[in-house]
């Protein structure tokens, strides 16, 4: 009751500063710019960034169902809940401060204006585009709202992936308050260091990252990683002697349409990064990412039968995940042999990091470790290696680039994990102590469908909740 008390408490005071900070901002509000004469090429890419931003959100689909699917039935509800949630609450705090945080002018390690967007002028046609806010942005040649829709849905991912890692165990409104502290602290302060214009995008050798393998995948990987390990594994799902009992998902059918939503959802995340209507830019970023995620899928079926005697279909579906995480830095600046050689590699990895984190007993339902972190990582080095000179003169060590390109993608992959680590950890540790992390026994045998939804996702189907076993 005393929680439900300080939720309400705290969702009207913010609801009070939003609208406090709008009567301040009103009169800041963005003018219309004048109607210029029609530019094809300027509504060609319009068009082009809302609709792969379209294709992005539409992955929030994928992302439930995935997760939902290999997760037992008496969490369903709750899982899909959660993916529902994250992506309302990372979209007011996203567009009160957090894009701010990630692209104005102010800094090399946060952005300090631009709050709801006030301040900048929508239309980039010309001179000074966006007022000189967002200067970071001059080379898009979209209308400020069509970059932040496209980013808000980027910064959507990055909080999902959270989701799937500390599934069937954490509390609902945790989660919820975690998803916020994402979307301000965590994913826009890393994001502008890269994005923003800020000291990784300024180093002798610019760090690189296309569509997102390190800025969306590892930041929400490290997070996920941080969060995983101070909830702890589910019930039942470690012996005291090590060993590891399986515990397998209730619909395989939905993780399966999931993964190809994504997979759809993809060539949204990667060719959109274009931020313009490119045929050739779109067409090799394209073909990059298909190929990578298709490798990903037959190299985690063969590595799953050597590890596991059969071809596990949930390695399979983590298999060309990887793949498509791997490929999203490195996309621009690699030959369709690269993103071959990238795809096979992130099949092989996805396969047995999960078997090293069940090893180290880091319990993580879906997988998500396993592709976000560890090919978001693998990806984002990849790049230092396969850039083959493709455009924008990136060439990688095996392209005969040297290792600059290299050094720098290692630095960028070790200052940023450093980062998303440590403020996770305090942003975990607080709401532990303040609203506590995890359901109780109980609950968690019952399910949280009953426990924090007081509802059932197949209520016509005889236990749902027993508690017999793990199940």
């Amino acid at each position: 009751m005393f929680l439900k008390k300080y939720f309400s408490i705290v969702l009207i005071l913010s609801a009070l500063v939003i609208f406090t900070a709008g009567l301040v901002f009103a009169e800041e509000a963005p003018q219309a710019s004048a109607s210029p004469s029609f530019d094809a090429k300027f509504a060609a890419d319009t068009v082009w960034v809302l609709f792969t931003a379209f294709l992005v959100f539409f992955m929030n689909l994928g992302f439930a169902m995935v997760e939902s699917g290999l997760c037992r039935s008496k969490n369903a509800v709750n899982i899909l809940s959660k993916n529902v949630i994250v992506f309302c609450v990372t979209t007011i705090f996203y567009w009160f401060v957090g894009f701010g945080i990630m692209f104005s002018n102010s800094n090399p390690f946060f952005g300090a204006t631009g709050w709801m967007l006030y301040g900048a002028d929508n239309s980039p046609a010309m001179g000074d585009a966006y007022n000189g806010i967002f200067p970071s942005l001059n080379w898009t040649g979209v209308p400020l709202y069509a970059k932040f829709i496209f980013q808000l849905v980027f910064a959507g991912t990055a909080a999902t992936i959270v989701s799937g890692a500390v599934a069937e165990r954490i509390k609902y409104f945790s989660f919820f308050v975690f998803s916020g502290v994402m979307a301000v602290f965590i994913y826009p302060v890393a994001g502008h260091w890269i994005w923003g214009g800020g000291w990784l995008a300024t180093l002798k050798t610019p760090f690189l990252d296309f569509a997102g393998s390190t800025v969306v995948h590892s930041i929400g990987g490290w997070a996920a990683l941080v969060g995983a390990y101070l909830l702890g594994p589910r019930i039942g799902k470690y012996t005291h002697d090590g060993k590891v009992n399986a515990i397998p998902g209730h619909d395989m059918g939905m993780a399966t349409l999931g993964m190809f939503v994504l997979w759809f959802g993809w060539f949204g995340f990667n060719p959109g990064s274009t931020m313009a209507a490119d045929p050739d830019a779109i067409s090799r970023v394209t073909i990059n990412t298909c190929l990578a995620g298709a490798v990903g899928g037959v190299a985690a079926t063969y590595a799953s039968y050597l590890a596991l005697g059969k071809p596990d279909l949930s390695m399979v579906i983590n298999g060309i995940l990887a793949g498509l995480v791997a490929i999203t830095a490195p996309c621009n600046w690699v030959t369709p042999f690269g993103s071959f050689i990238i795809g096979i590699v992130a099949g092989i990895l996805v396969v047995y990091a999960v078997l090293f984190f069940d090893k180290i007993h880091v319990d993580d339902p879906v997988g998500a470790l396993s592709v976000h972190l560890v090919n978001g990582t693998w990806g984002t080095l990849s790049l230092g290696l396969f850039a083959a000179n493709v455009t924008g003169g990136v060439t990688g060590l095996l392209y005969g680039g040297g290792v600059a390109q290299l050094i720098s993608q290692i630095t960028g992959i070790v200052t940023v994990g450093i980062y998303v680590v440590i403020v996770s950890t305090i942003a975990w540790l607080v709401i532990k102590s303040t609203m506590g992390l995890r359901v109780d026994e109980d609950e968690e045998r019952n399910g949280l469908d009953i426990g924090e939804h007081g509802m059932q996702a197949y209520p016509d189907f005889v236990g749902t909740t027993t508690t017999r076993g793990i199940i």
